[in-house]
């Protein structure tokens, strides 16, 4: 706990006070959006990963002859980049920025399907919720590609694994 009573994070380091503080909320606790109107543009990326548990048919599927609604990881993948596009109408205080590039990988595995985004800009704030949106719509787009065939697929383990740029510079996981 820091000393105003609220977690850090577990064994995150503090590094004062300020950096306790959530950047969304005002001193008083409101919700804000973070001015970055003075902060520089700089080259930032983030990538970010998920998994979605299928059952062996969707597996053998998505392997062979493909399931029944069509081309499931081409739409997963187009979906990652739309929804990476869309972040900031999804996410309420996050910003519209200008995203340089988004890429959508998708792996069938012998379980799941292993999904990774990588997300790149050139603005004043980073890509992170960009690169976990682009994963999570991934998921969601191969979910409803596949729930007649397995109605138990399950979206799951969606985290961001490295990120550069910014002021708090680079980071991975």
């Amino acid at each position: 706990m820091s000393s105003n009573g609220k977690s850090n994070g577990g064994d995150r380091s503090s590094k004062s006070n300020e950096s306790d503080r959530f950047t969304h909320l005002d001193s008083s606790g409101a919700a804000r959006m973070v001015d970055v109107a003075g902060k520089p543009i700089t080259a930032r990326t983030a990538e970010a990963s998920g998994r979605v548990r299928v059952s062996e048919q969707v597996v053998a599927l998505l392997r062979g002859s493909g399931v029944p609604k069509g081309d499931a990881l081409a739409v997963a993948r187009i979906a990652g980049i739309q929804g990476a596009k869309r972040t900031s109408e999804l996410i309420p205080l996050c910003h519209p920025i200008g995203i340089a590039s988004v890429s959508v990988d998708l792996e069938v595995a012998d379980d799941a399907v292993e999904i990774r985004a990588r997300v790149k800009t050139a603005d004043r704030t980073g890509v992170e919720m960009e690169a976990l949106t682009a994963v999570t719509v991934a998921g969601l787009a191969l979910i409803d590609m596949v729930k007649a065939v397995d109605p138990a697929a399950v979206l799951s383990e969606v985290r961001v694994e490295s990120k550069t740029g910014g002021l708090s510079g680079d980071w991975t996981r």
